[in-house]
């Protein structure tokens, strides 16, 4: 590889992997010394193109979610299985990894800064932004660097766009979808919340058995199936539909799905 090669985005490759495999190095306690990462499926992702792959999954901290994927993504592809032991898969990683990722977040500091080096694809949220709902219009710039990411390799977004659970799906993931139709794979993911302050990047809680399942593809007819059909099948994928809202009583349910009908009137990734 050319020491001064570059991806799409004008990163030098020799620059993020070196941000990988230090980060690899400092992160991977998190997930098999002071808490342990229970995976399931990860022989799917050797089966996986490489490129032109979108991975979908609920979120529940900024970074830890993004930096276990990055693990198990890479020690899959080096031949374990449903494990992440023996840190020596990080030497080689798979380069052409990203995240999609809200811009305000990647410019907080100078980790965030170095975290969007390693992947980033930053984007200005169009129904928050520092720390207020806004509304605004998706910048085509935004739509158009997801796309080339894609098209690059594997990319990691989260459907919600934010660490609450059981948010509405953005449409514009669907559409998304729709547009540069990649592999979808769904991801599920647990424990991270309990274990991490929201961040990510401190640990709140010790010996937390973390989860991340990796689903088969979704099948999706990508010229025939509507937008509206293709968001429920990703709140069914990554467990985020309200039928999965089992812990609250019938009046609670009735509550929250009423306030989150309301929200997601108000809510719009891509305007239609």
């Amino acid at each position: 590889m050319p020491i001064l090669k570059r991806n799409p985005f004008g990163h030098l490759l020799f620059f993020k992997k070196m941000i990988i495999r230090i980060f690899g190095i400092i992160s991977h306690g998190r997930y098999r010394k002071f808490n342990n990462l229970q995976i399931e499926g990860s022989e799917i992702l050797r089966n996986l193109p490489e490129k032109n792959v979108l991975f979908i999954s609920n979120h529940q901290t900024y970074f830890a979610d993004v930096a276990a994927m990055f693990h198990v993504f890479n020690a899959s592809l080096s031949g374990r299985e449903d494990s992440i032991k023996n840190i020596g898969y990080i030497w080689h990683p798979k380069l052409n990894i990203y995240f999609v990722a809200a811009g305000e977040t990647m410019k907080s500091g100078i980790l965030p800064k170095l975290f969007a080096y390693a992947g980033s694809v930053s984007i200005d949220r169009t129904w928050r932004s520092g720390g207020k709902d806004v509304k605004r219009q998706v910048k085509n710039s935004d739509i158009s660097n997801i796309g080339k990411a894609i098209e690059d390799g594997w990319v990691i977004t989260f459907p919600q766009g934010t660490t609450t659970p059981f948010k509405p799906i953005r449409r514009g993931t669907a559409h998304i979808i729709k547009t540069f139709k990649p592999v979808v794979v769904p991801i599920v993911i647990d424990g991270f919340r309990r274990s991490f302050d929201k961040k990510g990047l401190s640990i709140k809680r010790k010996n937390v058995l973390q989860s991340m399942v990796i689903k088969e593809p979704l099948k999706i007819d990508y010229d025939n199936e509507e937008i509206a059909d293709i968001v429920t099948k990703i709140e069914y994928a990554i467990e985020q539909h309200p039928s999965f809202l089992k812990v609250l009583s019938p009046e609670e349910s009735e509550k929250y799905l009423k306030t989150e009908e309301e929200l997601n009137k108000k809510r719009t990734f891509w305007k239609s």
